[in-house]
C-alpha cells in the first residue's frame, strides 16, 4: 500500500479538525510505527495539516473555540525538528505558521536559516518570506528578498511577483510597487491588479485606485470589495454604497469585505432601512453568520439607534473578537446608554479580551454622558498603567470634554499642561465648553486662544466668546468679538439639517434671513 492511501493519511485529509485531533492521529502513527519507519513524510505531513488548521473556515469556526496561538507554535515547531534533514516544503510550511500566528520575525529569521543551511527556496518561499516583511513594515528588507528573488530567477513567476506588488505597496513605496507592475503590464492578471488598487486604497489615492479599476480586463469579487473600502476609508459614504449597488446589478456577489464596508457606510450616514436591505441579503445569501459580518451588523444597528437589535445579533454571535465588543461598547455609549455599555465593558474584561484605544474611547464617552469622573479618571489611568494603551489625543479631548463639563476647568487644564502632545480642537473645545457653562472668563479665553491658532476661521469660537463675554456682561469685549469677526472677514457657520425620504437625503439650509428671523425671535 502506498503510504498516501494509508489510513492515517485519509483521517488527515478529512477528518482532522483541531489540533486535538491532529495530536492523536500522530499518536497513532507513532503506536504503529509507521511516525518511525516514514518520519519525513508522516511529520511534513502533520505539519502541513497543522497549517490548515489556521486558515479558515477552521480559524472562523462558530462550532469550535478559538485555536491557543502557545499550542499551534510549540507544536508545529515540535513537527518540524523532528524531520530528519528538512527540505524546502517544510521550511516553507513553519513560515508560514510563523505568518498565520502574527510572528513575522521568527519567519524571516527561520528563512535566513532555511539560506545557510543552503536548502533552495521556491516560488512559494518568497511570498511567506515578503508577508513576513510586509508585516514588519521593513522597505529595505523587502528590496533585499526581491533581489534573492530575481537571484534565483523567481521574480517573473506570477505569485513572487504580485507578493513583491504587496510588499512595496504595503511599506508605503507605491512607485515601486507601480515600477514593477508596469515591466510587465500584459502578463499582469486581476490579482496583481487588486494588489496594486489596494497600495493606492491605503496610501489614500483613491482616484488613481479607481483608475485602476476602470481599466482591469477583467475583475472579480475583491476588485469590488478593495474600491467600496476605499471610498469608505476616506468617508465617501455615498459613492460607496453607489458602487454596492452597482456591484448587486452585475450580478457580482459580495464578500466579506464589501458588506461589512457598506454597512459600515449605511452606519456612518444613518441610513438604516438600506442597513436593514444588506441584512436581509445577508439572511438570504449565508447560511450562517461569521464573526465579521456579526460585528459589521452590531456597529450598523447600534449607530442607528437600534440597540436592542444589536444587543441581539451582538449576544447570538457565539464567538466575538474585540471589534465586536468595541461596537456594542461604542454604539452605546453614543446614544447615551452609558451603564450598559459600562456593563459590556465589564463583562469583556472578564472574558479576558483585551481592550484598545477604541474600546477606552467608548467608556469614556460612556462616562462623560453620565457624568462618572471619577471612574473616567480611573479608566483614563489604566489606559497605560495597566492595559499599555497609548493615550491620543481623542482620549484627552473626551476627559477634557467631561471635565469641563463638571466644572473642573482646574483639572481639565492641569491634565493639558502634562500632555506629552500639543492639545487639539477637541481637547480645547471641551475645556472652551466647559468654560461657558460653568462661566469661567479667564480660562475661556486661554482655550480660545489657543483655538483661533488652530482654526482661525472658525466662527464657533467667536460666537461661544461672545456669549461668555455677553453673561459676564462684558459688552465691550462682545462688541470687540463682534468687530474681529468682521475685520477678519469670519462668516457665521450656516446651519444645515437633513432628513431622508423616499431613499433620497433632502438637506435643509438656514440662509441669513433665516438667521436675521431667528435673531429677532430669540430677543422677543
Amino acid at each position: 500500500m502506498q503510504l498516501s492511501h494509508h489510513p492515517l493519511f485519509r483521517l488527515l485529509h478529512h477528518h482532522c479538525k483541531s489540533i486535538h485531533h491532529l495530536k492523536s492521529i500522530h499518536a497513532r502513527a507513532t503506536v504503529q510505527g509507521l511516525a518511525s519507519l516514514h518520519p519525513s513524510a508522516i511529520l511534513t505531513k502533520l505539519l502541513y495539516t497543522l497549517t490548515l488548521l489556521l486558515l479558515p473556515p477552521f480559524n472562523q469556526s462558530a462550532s469550535l473555540p478559538p485555536p491557543s496561538t502557545a499550542a499551534f507554535f510549540a507544536y508545529a515547531l515540535a513537527l518540524f525538528q523532528r524531520i530528519p534533514c528538512p527540505s524546502t516544503f517544510p521550511h516553507n510550511l513553519l513560515i508560514r505558521v510563523h505568518i498565520l500566528l502574527s510572528s513575522p520575525l521568527h519567519a524571516l529569521l527561520l528563512f535566513a536559516r532555511m539560506r545557510r543551511s543552503a536548502v533552495p527556496p521556491d516560488f512559494h518561499t518568497f511570498p511567506f518570506a515578503l508577508k513576513a516583511c510586509t508585516h514588519l513594515r521593513f522597505p529595505a528588507l523587502g528590496r533585499a528578498l526581491h533581489s534573492q528573488a530575481l537571484k534565483f530567477g523567481l521574480a517573473a513567476d506570477p505569485y513572487v511577483r504580485n507578493t513583491l506588488i504587496s510588499a512595496y505597496a504595503s511599506c508605503h513605496l507605491i512607485r515601486d510597487a507601480q515600477i514593477l507592475f508596469d515591466e510587465h503590464p500584459s502578463s499582469c492578471d486581476v490579482v496583481a491588479y487588486n494588489t496594486l488598487m489596494d497600495g493606492y486604497v491605503k496610501a489614500g489615492d483613491i482616484p488613481f485606485a479607481c483608475k485602476l479599476f476602470d481599466e482591469m480586463p477583467q475583475r472579480d469579487v475583491i476588485s469590488w470589495g478593495t474600491l467600496l473600502a476605499g471610498y469608505s476609508q476616506i468617508g465617501q459614504f455615498e459613492e460607496a454604497i453607489a458602487l454596492f449597488d452597482r456591484m448587486l446589478a452585475v450580478g457580482m456577489r459580495p464578500d466579506d469585505v464589501a458588506l461589512v464596508s457598506a454597512l459600515s457606510c449605511c452606519a456612518q450616514l444613518g441610513k438604516l432601512d438600506r442597513g436593514q436591505a444588506i441584512h436581509d441579503y445577508i439572511k438570504k445569501n449565508r447560511a450562517k453568520l461569521n464573526v465579521y459580518l456579526s460585528t459589521g451588523l452590531v456597529d450598523m444597528y447600534a449607530k442607528c439607534g437600534c440597540i436592542s437589535i444589536a444587543a441581539e445579533i451582538f449576544e447570538s454571535t457565539p464567538w466575538k473578537n474585540l471589534c465586536t465588543w468595541n461596537a456594542i461598547i461604542v454604539g452605546l455609549a453614543m446614544h447615551g446608554n452609558s451603564e450598559l455599555s459600562l456593563e459590556y465593558f465589564n463583562r469583556m474584561r472578564s472574558a479576558g479580551v483585551w481592550p484598545d484605544g477604541v474600546t477606552f474611547l467608548g467608556v469614556l464617552v460612556a462616562c462623560s454622558h453620565a457624568g462618572l469622573v471619577e471612574m473616567a479618571q480611573s479608566l483614563f489611568d489604566e489606559m497605560e498603567n495597566i492595559y499599555s494603551v497609548k493615550r491620543e489625543l481623542k482620549h484627552y479631548g473626551c476627559l477634557a470634554d467631561l471635565l469641563g463639563r463638571a466644572g473642573l476647568i482646574k483639572e481639565a487644564m492641569e491634565m493639558i499642561e502634562g500632555m506629552p502632545m500639543r492639545g487639539d480642537r477637541y481637547v480645547w473645545g471641551g475645556v472652551l465648553a466647559g468654560c461657558r457653562l460653568h462661566g469661567n472668563v479667564a480660562i475661556a479665553e486661554i482655550a480660545a486662544e489657543q483655538l483661533l491658532e488652530l482654526s482661525p476661521a472658525d466662527s464657533g469660537i467667536y460666537s461661544i466668546m461672545a456669549d461668555i463675554y455677553a453673561t459676564a456682561r462684558r459688552w465691550e469685549d462682545v462688541a470687540r468679538i463682534r468687530k474681529l469677526m468682521a475685520e477678519m472677514g469670519v462668516k457665521k457657520n450656516v446651519a444645515c439639517s437633513s432628513i431622508e425620504v423616499d431613499d433620497a437625503t433632502n438637506k435643509f439650509v438656514l440662509d441669513q434671513a433665516g438667521e436675521d428671523l431667528q435673531s429677532e425671535l430669540g430677543s422677543s
